[in-house]
Protein backbone atom coordinates (compact mmCIF):
# COMPACT_ATOMS: atom_id res chain seq x y z
CA UNK A 1 0.00 0.00 0.00
CA UNK A 2 2.95 2.35 0.16
CA UNK A 3 2.46 5.41 2.34
CA UNK A 4 -1.30 4.93 2.68
CA UNK A 5 -2.69 3.96 6.07
CA UNK A 6 -5.15 1.17 6.51
CA UNK A 7 -8.55 2.08 7.85
CA UNK A 8 -7.69 0.52 11.21
CA UNK A 9 -4.42 2.49 11.46
CA UNK A 10 -6.26 5.70 10.62
CA UNK A 11 -8.93 5.10 13.28
CA UNK A 12 -6.28 4.23 15.87
CA UNK A 13 -4.43 7.46 15.09
CA UNK A 14 -7.57 9.62 15.30
CA UNK A 15 -8.87 8.09 18.52
CA UNK A 16 -5.46 8.09 20.19
CA UNK A 17 -5.29 11.89 19.97
CA UNK A 18 -6.62 13.93 22.86
CA UNK A 19 -9.32 16.56 22.55
CA UNK A 20 -6.80 19.35 23.12
CA UNK A 21 -4.91 18.16 20.05
CA UNK A 22 -8.08 17.80 18.01
CA UNK A 23 -9.71 21.12 18.86
CA UNK A 24 -7.19 23.01 16.71
CA UNK A 25 -8.15 20.91 13.67
CA UNK A 26 -11.39 21.08 11.83
CA UNK A 27 -13.32 18.32 13.50
CA UNK A 28 -16.63 17.07 12.23
CA UNK A 29 -18.59 14.37 14.00
CA UNK A 30 -21.58 12.85 12.33
CA UNK A 31 -24.08 10.79 14.27
CA UNK A 32 -26.24 8.59 12.13
CA UNK A 33 -29.18 6.57 13.31
CA UNK A 34 -29.79 3.58 11.13
CA UNK A 35 -32.99 1.94 12.26
CA UNK A 36 -33.34 -1.73 11.73
CA UNK A 37 -36.24 -3.30 9.96
CA UNK A 38 -38.24 -4.44 12.93
CA UNK A 39 -41.50 -4.58 14.77
CA UNK A 40 -40.50 -3.97 18.37
CA UNK A 41 -43.97 -3.92 19.94
CA UNK A 42 -47.13 -5.84 19.16
CA UNK A 43 -49.46 -5.59 22.15
CA UNK A 44 -53.08 -6.67 22.43
CA UNK A 45 -55.03 -5.02 25.22
CA UNK A 46 -58.09 -7.14 25.88
CA UNK A 47 -61.08 -5.25 27.20
CA UNK A 48 -60.32 -1.58 27.61
CA UNK A 49 -61.74 1.03 29.91
CA UNK A 50 -62.94 4.50 28.95
CA UNK A 51 -59.95 6.18 30.57
CA UNK A 52 -57.53 4.21 28.37
CA UNK A 53 -59.19 5.56 25.23
CA UNK A 54 -59.22 9.06 26.64
CA UNK A 55 -55.57 8.93 27.71
CA UNK A 56 -54.59 7.71 24.24
CA UNK A 57 -56.66 10.51 22.69
CA UNK A 58 -58.84 8.04 20.79
CA UNK A 59 -62.06 9.85 21.67
CA UNK A 60 -61.21 13.02 19.70
CA UNK A 61 -60.61 13.94 16.08
CA UNK A 62 -62.03 11.44 13.63
CA UNK A 63 -63.35 9.38 16.55
CA UNK A 64 -65.22 12.26 18.18
CA UNK A 65 -68.40 11.01 19.79
CA UNK A 66 -67.49 7.33 19.42
CA UNK A 67 -67.33 5.08 22.46
CA UNK A 68 -64.98 2.13 22.09
CA UNK A 69 -65.18 1.10 25.73
CA UNK A 70 -65.00 -2.65 26.06
CA UNK A 71 -63.26 -3.15 22.73
CA UNK A 72 -59.68 -4.29 22.35
CA UNK A 73 -56.69 -2.17 21.41
CA UNK A 74 -53.77 -3.32 19.32
CA UNK A 75 -50.50 -1.41 19.58
CA UNK A 76 -47.64 -1.65 17.07
CA UNK A 77 -44.27 0.07 16.90
CA UNK A 78 -42.22 -0.26 13.73
CA UNK A 79 -38.91 0.93 12.36
CA UNK A 80 -38.42 2.46 9.91
CA UNK A 81 -41.30 4.65 10.98
CA UNK A 82 -42.95 4.93 7.57
CA UNK A 83 -43.56 1.17 7.65
CA UNK A 84 -46.52 2.09 9.89
CA UNK A 85 -48.47 2.98 6.75
CA UNK A 86 -47.96 -0.52 5.34
CA UNK A 87 -48.80 -2.07 8.71
CA UNK A 88 -52.09 -0.15 8.86
CA UNK A 89 -52.99 -1.33 5.36
CA UNK A 90 -52.17 -4.96 6.15
CA UNK A 91 -54.04 -4.78 9.48
CA UNK A 92 -57.25 -3.49 7.92
CA UNK A 93 -57.14 -6.33 5.39
CA UNK A 94 -56.66 -9.00 8.07
CA UNK A 95 -59.33 -8.07 10.58
CA UNK A 96 -62.52 -6.06 10.80
CA UNK A 97 -60.85 -3.28 12.78
CA UNK A 98 -60.75 0.50 12.93
CA UNK A 99 -57.55 2.44 12.65
CA UNK A 100 -57.39 4.38 15.90
CA UNK A 101 -54.10 6.17 15.24
CA UNK A 102 -51.27 6.13 12.73
CA UNK A 103 -48.03 8.09 12.97
CA UNK A 104 -45.66 7.61 10.06
CA UNK A 105 -43.03 9.72 11.83
CA UNK A 106 -42.77 7.67 15.03
CA UNK A 107 -43.83 4.29 13.62
CA UNK A 108 -46.87 3.91 15.86
CA UNK A 109 -50.12 2.20 14.89
CA UNK A 110 -53.16 1.75 17.15
CA UNK A 111 -55.93 -0.63 16.12
CA UNK A 112 -59.44 -0.81 17.60
CA UNK A 113 -62.07 -3.51 17.51
CA UNK A 114 -63.24 -6.85 18.85
CA UNK A 115 -60.49 -8.94 20.43
CA UNK A 116 -60.52 -11.68 17.78
CA UNK A 117 -60.39 -9.13 14.96
CA UNK A 118 -57.57 -7.11 16.54
CA UNK A 119 -55.61 -10.32 17.17
CA UNK A 120 -56.13 -11.41 13.56
CA UNK A 121 -54.97 -7.99 12.33
CA UNK A 122 -51.85 -8.11 14.53
CA UNK A 123 -51.04 -11.64 13.38
CA UNK A 124 -51.47 -10.58 9.75
CA UNK A 125 -49.06 -7.68 10.21
CA UNK A 126 -46.48 -9.83 12.01
CA UNK A 127 -46.62 -12.55 9.35
CA UNK A 128 -46.48 -10.12 6.42
CA UNK A 129 -43.51 -8.21 7.82
CA UNK A 130 -41.68 -11.40 8.81
CA UNK A 131 -42.17 -13.43 5.64
CA UNK A 132 -42.68 -10.85 2.89
CA UNK A 133 -40.48 -7.97 4.04
CA UNK A 134 -37.90 -9.93 6.08
CA UNK A 135 -38.32 -7.77 9.18
CA UNK A 136 -37.25 -8.87 12.62
CA UNK A 137 -40.50 -9.16 14.55
CA UNK A 138 -41.50 -9.66 18.15
CA UNK A 139 -44.27 -11.88 19.35
CA UNK A 140 -47.71 -10.58 20.23
CA UNK A 141 -48.09 -9.94 23.92
CA UNK A 142 -51.53 -9.69 25.40
CA UNK A 143 -53.20 -8.76 28.58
Amino acid sequence: MGDRMTREEFLEKIYARTYSELKEDRLRLVCVKVPGKEISLAQLIGVSETRIYQNLGLHIGTHLGEDHTGESIGLLHLTPADAAVVAADVATKNGHIELGFLDRFSGTVILLGRRAHVRSALEGVIDFFRYELNFTVCGITEE
